[in-house]
């Protein structure tokens, strides 16, 4: 196969050198936009080794690997079928999607998209999952989601690692399998996108939370409880959005809750740890040098929830949280200060 990414962060970089490495000798580029960052990755460092030193520094990328540069020109070779290639990675935040995809109107090539998140509205509307900005710039695509629990440095390092592919398209989902599942990385196909989409959005909105919690040191028990009924209020929320509950409990919700929430690669839980010590959020994202995208996606998953009338504390706390409106110990007291409940349903009186 031969396989484009289009952007070159840490996960798309990571996703390409997995890529790189499949037994079946895929042909791999990677595109850019900025010219210096392609510059630099396209040059020998003294060792011998390329490096994409900005996000991934210290890897040493394949010696495969094609890195080029992202132009409208040779978007539109790919448009055009110029560029001949079997599946394009859009490797970009949640903030980029839209135009990436408004660029690969025509392509007859599988698309799927890395990131995850809800894109913030640029009004007063509501803002879109990823999908729903595809239903509106480039509806003629194939196209779906890669997600699930990963670290970029683990999957660049080639540890195991498992992924799901989400689309309604059986193609988009086989030729995502063809291209990534290798004996260190496992691809299952998952046909509910909505479902593995809200997952990957919301669970890094509850990292944030989680990260509080470790900042100010609450303890396991805080984290296992905010990790539970953050799983309960992922779960509320993507049903009522179409979602099969059953996705929640997979690699897409369960597990990458898990990871982002606890791991100390993960930049959301980061940022919730940053904010414990007093810095603003503007410090905190500032300090990671990578997009944190449960910052970017908060309010507009919490805007999602109240529309449909899903409740979300934990996320309302968050956003509160990131809007200044509440302070770090006011979030605490909100959290835990809520009437007693139960935990699944409403027993039957009778």
């Amino acid at each position: 196969m031969k396989i484009i990414f289009l952007g070159a962060g840490a996960w798309g970089t990571a996703l390409a050198f997995s890529a790189c490495r499949h037994p079946a000798g895929h042909a791999v580029e990677l595109w850019a936009r900025d010219a210096v960052q392609v510059a630099a990755m396209q040059v020998q460092a003294p060792d011998g080794h390329r490096y994409n030193a900005r996000y991934l520094p210290g890897q040493p990328m394949p010696s495969a690997l094609v890195v080029r540069h992202l132009t409208e020109s040779s978007l539109a070779d790919l448009r055009g079928g110029v560029e001949q290639a079997d599946l394009c990675i859009v490797a970009t935040p949640t903030a980029a999607l839209r135009s990436t995809l408004k660029a690969l109107v025509g392509v007859t090539m599988p698309v799927a998209w890395l990131c995850k998140g809800f894109e913030a509205s640029a009004t007063a509307g509501q803002g879109l999952m990823p999908h729903e900005v595809q239903a509106q710039v480039a509806p003629q695509l194939k196209a779906g989601a890669l997600s699930g629990p990963s670290f970029a440095q683990e999957v660049a390092n080639g540890q195991p690692t498992a992924l799901v592919a989400a689309s309604g398209h059986a193609s988009v989902r086989e030729a995502l399998v063809s291209a990534f599942h290798s004996p260190t990385l496992r691809v299952y196909a998952n046909d509910d996108l909505v479902g593995v989409e809200v997952g990957g959005a919301v669970k890094n909105v509850l990292s944030v939370a989680t990260g509080l919690c470790d900042g100010l040191q609450l303890g396991l028990n805080a984290r296992a409880a905010l990790i539970t009924r953050g799983l309960a209020e992922m779960t509320r929320l993507g049903q009522a959005l179409g979602a099969k509950p059953e996705t929640f409990m997979g690699l897409s919700g369960l597990g990458d809750l898990v990871l982002t929430a606890t791991g100390d690669l993960s930049r959301n839980r980061r940022v919730g740890q940053l904010l414990a010590t007093g810095m603003s959020l503007d410090q905190a994202v500032a300090s990671l040098g990578h997009v944190a995208e449960g910052v970017y996606s908060a309010r507009t998953v919490l805007q999602r929830a109240q529309a449909l009338g899903v409740d979300m504390p934990i996320v309302q706390a968050v956003v509160g949280l990131l809007d200044g409106t509440t302070q770090v110990a006011q979030t605490v007291s909100i959290l835990m200060g809520r009437a007693s409940r139960w935990e699944v349903s409403t027993p039957n009186p009778g």
